[in-house]
């Protein structure tokens, strides 16, 4: 896996490489940056080092550039499957097609197997020439043969354009802005902002979004007129233009048509497939660990790669001084039942605001959540364990409907048909025992807080609405100024647009399914929580539910098989039912969560949070009600805040101001 830079002008005639190689074995993980059009400011190769180094992060083994006719492709490497001369930016034996690539392509000795009986001659054992062969082969269609996790540039000097795509569902990511002609593009939005001409202004639509949705929705970001490719998207850049187009959509059969429903042959299929994406995730010549969460879905990867490791399983943790979130429990349990080689942090309140500033900077957006600053931490203890790769059991709860969201629309609906029933609300209480304040609430509190009501059972979004309300509530903290900016943009009516023309077709579980696959998963697991920060230690996370041959099966399941009655994963289960502990199989679901607004009280009272959500702060940047802000923060200090719309402000808050002080002149 790798990371690179990508240009493009059609007058350039420097040549020029750079390339600084260490000992050992690799393929490329990396990240992107890079430009298309006439460069008038400043010299290609000193650009190229000046974006590739803001991402030196994500590829700290090795480095490489190179400027040619018409194209410009640079390269920084983290250096983990393939051998030594799988450097980057590669060319083909003929130098008309030149790549640099973000990611694995997981069947490339299979793919290279089919392309060697075709004819095809290899000068290197990498993926990456896998990728040139294909397109030699294939042109933009070699997408469709592809299992991978990617974003790549690809420069065809014969036809004079660049192809640039990014795997299915969206685990590398890709960003690009156009400004004076020139097409720039990058794995993180800090390569971008080299550029010159690329000024850093927050969008504040995007920050309805994120006050909305946890995250901007691609192709919007947080910077205005920065864009990001969506997933399993592909651009084409020449003399006619950029086209941008989807190569490859989640689908769902009609409500009423065949699904699979023989539960004991789809847990066989199933095996076959998680023991097959897991053996694929595990290639690489230096050892591949595994996070251990305590719950079913890494417990399941981890007992699927325990035995097909290389030497010991090295499993990795994160647990909480705070007894609420921790799990550490559980995570030991499976740890010693797979005999695995264990290594476990604990992250108190202060060590969350304490690396703070450090996990905005990473994720290059506001938060409203301090969940990903965990993950952070955890990536930088496998990283100071030596590894570079892990696998993880992300994607599970969306491919099988494991989250509270999908099981709460279905007790929502049920509710819906007898809106006056003081006995269905109470079903509530059994999706979140976690939450004591809710166990309080009376049948009609309950109903009301959920939004139960038949006239929106017709509503696309009905699963995310609560969600989005409940969310949504903090807006109450934007300033004049924002709302008026915001006007009477909606978030609801842009994702309903998004919508492909067969959602309505499609059973309710489905529709709730896609919705979490297309615009949370991408956008803030696989980002925020996934990509971003492990990448800010040189780590690579590899996410076997997400094989695209794993999400086409568990699309053709009948909803049963998924959500059974009430019970989450119910296929997911049989398939787990004796290769884990079964204290962790039959334990009540406990969403990943973190300490919020409270690491920032008392110890974790940092200077910088009473500077920037001091009054003057808040008044000074303009975006949040500067004397709303102020009670937040006393009350904060004092009682603490306790209501989701509170806690969820205050994060996004401070997230926001701290966005600000990072990447734009404010406060300086």
């Amino acid at each position: 896996m790798s990371g690179g830079v990508f240009l493009a002008s059609t007058d350039c005639d420097f040549f020029g490489l750079f390339s600084s190689s260490v000992a050992g074995e690799g393929v490329a993980v990396c990240g992107l940056a890079g430009y298309v059009g006439r460069i008038t400011d400043q010299a290609p190769d000193v650009l190229l080092r000046q974006m590739t180094d803001m991402i030196a992060h994500r590829g700290p083994d090795e480095e490489g550039a190179v400027v040619l006719q018409g194209a410009g492709l640079g390269h920084k490497r983290l250096s983990i499957v393939g051998i030594s001369d799988g450097q980057q930016p590669m060319h083909s034996h003929d130098r008309q097609h030149s790549l640099v690539f973000n990611g694995q392509i997981f069947n490339h000795a299979e793919l290279r197997r089919d392309l060697e009986a075709q004819g095809a001659r290899f000068r290197t054992h990498s993926d990456t020439e896998v990728i040139l062969q294909l397109y030699a082969r294939y042109g933009t269609d070699c997408l469709r043969h592809m299992n991978g996790d990617f974003a790549f540039a690809l420069w065809d000097a014969q036809q004079q354009r660049m192809f640039i795509a990014r795997d299915r569902l969206g685990v590398r990511p890709l960003f690009y802005t156009h400004v004076d002609d020139v097409l720039y593009f990058a794995s993180e939005i800090k390569a971008l902002l080299r550029v010159p001409a690329v000024q850093a202004e927050l969008d504040p639509l995007a920050l309805d979004q994120i006050f909305t949705l946890w995250a901007p929705v691609a192709p919007r970001t947080a910077f205005r007129n920065i864009s990001e490719l969506e997933p399993a998207h592909m651009m084409i850049c020449d003399a006619n233009g950029i086209r941008i187009s989807r190569y490859w959509e989640l689908d769902y059969p009609d409500r009423h048509d065949a699904m699979i429903t023989n539960a004991d042959a789809a847990a066989e299929e199933l095996e076959a497939l998680l023991q097959d994406a897991t053996g694929l995730r595990l290639q690489a010549d230096v050892p591949v660990g595994t996070y251990l969460s305590g719950g079913l879905d890494s417990s399941l990867i981890a007992a699927f790669a325990q035995p097909l490791a290389k030497g010991a399983l090295h499993s990795f943790s994160v647990g909480f001084a705070d007894a609420d979130y921790d799990e550490s429990r559980y995570q030991q349990m499976v740890a010693q039942a797979l005999h695995t080689q264990h290594h476990s942090i604990s992250i108190a309140d202060d060590d969350i605001a304490t690396i703070f500033p450090d996990v905005i900077a990473a994720a290059e957006a506001p938060l409203v959540r301090t969940a990903p600053a965990p993950l952070y931490r955890l990536a930088q203890l496998v990283r100071d364990s030596g590894m570079k790769a892990v696998l993880t059991g992300e994607g599970a709860d969306e491919v099988f409907a494991g989250y509270d969201i999908f099981r709460e629309a279905k007790v929502r609906r049920f509710c819906a048909r007898q809106p006056q029933s003081q006995i269905r609300p109470q079903l509530f209480r059994r999706l979140y025992p976690y939450l004591p304040g809710l166990q309080a609430q009376t049948p009609e509190t309950l109903a009301a807080f959920f939004g139960v009501h038949g006239n929106d059972l017709a509503d696309p979004l009905y699963s995310h609405r609560p969600r989005m309300k409940a969310t949504g509530a903090a807006k109450l903290f934007f300033s004049a100024d924002l709302k008026r900016e915001i006007g009477d943009y909606d978030v609801g009516e842009e994702l309903a647009a998004k919508l492909p023309e067969r959602f309505g077709h499609w059973h309710e579980l489905h529709q709730a399914q896609y919705l979490e696959c297309r615009f949370l998963l991408p956008s803030y697991i696989l980002s925020s929580q996934g990509d971003r920060m492990a990448m800010a230690h040189g780590v690579e996370t590899r996410f076997p539910f997400l094989d695209y041959r794993l999400s086409e099966f568990a699309a053709k399941l009948h909803p049963s098989l998924k959500l059974h009655g009430l019970t989450e994963k119910y296929l997911l289960r049989r398939v787990a039912k004796t290769r884990i502990p079964a204290e962790v199989l039959q334990r009540q679901k406990q969403p990943y969560r973190a300490p919020d607004s409270q690491s920032f009280t008392g110890k974790g009272e940092k200077d910088y949070v009473r500077e920037l959500m001091g009054e003057s702060r808040i008044q000074e940047s303009g975006y949040f009600n500067a004397k709303a802000v102020s009670k937040l923060y006393e009350k904060n200090k004092g009682q603490g805040l306790s209501g989701f719309r509170d806690n969820t402000a205050y994060i996004g808050i401070l997230s926001t101001q701290l966005w600000l002080q990072k990447f734009t002149n404010f406060f300086k």
